[in-house]
C-alpha cells in the first residue's frame, strides 16, 4: 500500500485515522501510521524514507523509560503539554508546543522521554526518517518555531540544510508545518520526481477533492503542487520526500 515505485501509482492515497495501528496501555495511547513494535504489516513499513509517525498521548508523571536507538533521524513535535528529554549525549531539556527536536541516533543513542507534569497529559508526534548514511555521529538539536510563523502557510521545520532556521535532518527530506484558520489555505510546490505525505494533526481540510480529518494521512505521488484548505481550525505536517 505505502511502498510505491515511480510512475506506478495514482496521485493520492489516503490512510484514514481509524486504519492506523493502536497501542493502548495504562500510561500511553499511541496511534501508528506505519508498522511499529508488535504491529506489523509488510505493506505498511513506511513511505519512501519516512519510517514512523506515532501520535503519542502520555499520562501525567510517566513516560518512556531509558531505551536505545541506532541509525535513525528522530523528530519530536509537541502538540500540547510538555515532554522531558534526557540522553546519553548529555542533553536534558523540556520541549513544549512550538518546539521541534531532532536526534540523530547514528551509532547509538540512549534516551528517555517523560511527561514531567503531575496533572496534564502530553501529546506529541514522534517521527522517524531513515538517514542517508548509517553509523553517523550521534547529535541533538532543538528549536522553537512560534505558531504565528506557521499561520496559513507552510513553514520549514526540518531540512537537509537547516534552511530558515530549521533543524537539520540527515536525509533528502524536508518537513513543513502549517496552522490554518477556517477557510484559509496553504500551498506548496514539489520539485520533479518528489513524493509527499500530509499528516493531519488537528482539524478538517479539503485537499484536491479529498476530505481529511485529525489523524488522517495522505500519500502523494507525481504531484507538482499542493493546496490545503481548512474548513475548521487545523494543523498539518507536510513531508517532501525523495
Amino acid at each position: 500500500m505505502m511502498n510505491v515505485e515511480p510512475g506506478l501509482t495514482p496521485e493520492f492515497e489516503k490512510l484514514p485515522a481509524g486504519q492506523r495501528f493502536h497501542t493502548d496501555i495504562d500510561w500511553l495511547d499511541s496511534r501508528h501510521s506505519f508498522s511499529f513494535g508488535e504491529h506489523y504489516d509488510p505493506q505498511r513499513l513506511g513511505f519512501r524514507t519516512l519510517r514512523v509517525i506515532n501520535d503519542d498521548r502520555v499520562k501525567p508523571g510517566i513516560g518512556f523509560p531509558t531505551h536505545s536507538h541506532r541509525d535513525m533521524e528522530i523528530i519530536s513535535y509537541v502538540v500540547n503539554g510538555e515532554l522531558a528529554h534526557k540522553d546519553s549525549l548529555g542533553n536534558g531539556s523540556v520541549i513544549r508546543r512550538g518546539d521541534v527536536q531532532r536526534m540523530t541516533a547514528g551509532t547509538k543513542v540512549t534516551h528517555s522521554e517523560m511527561n514531567p507534569s503531575p496533572t496534564e497529559p502530553v501529546r506529541f508526534l514522534q517521527i522517524w526518517i531513515l538517514p542517508a548514511e548509517q553509523s553517523l555521529t550521534p547529535s541533538y538539536e532543538q528549536i522553537l518555531i512560534a505558531d504565528e510563523e506557521k499561520r496559513n502557510r507552510f513553514r520549514v521545520i526540518a531540512s537537509p540544510d537547516g534552511r530558515d532556521g530549521s533543524v537539520i535532518v540527515h536525509q533528502d527530506s524536508t518537513l513543513l508545518a502549517s496552522i490554518l484558520d477556517p477557510k484559509k489555505s496553504a500551498n506548496y510546490d514539489f520539485a520533479k520526481d518528489r513524493y509527499g505525505w500530509l499528516q493531519v494533526v488537528t482539524g478538517k481540510l479539503e485537499v484536491h477533492g479529498h476530505t481529511l480529518e485529525e489523524g488522517d494521512g495522505l500519500a502523494m505521488m507525481n504531484v507538482t503542487s499542493l493546496s490545503v484548505l481548512a474548513t475548521v481550525p487545523s494543523e498539518v505536517i507536510l513531508f517532501d520526500l525523495a
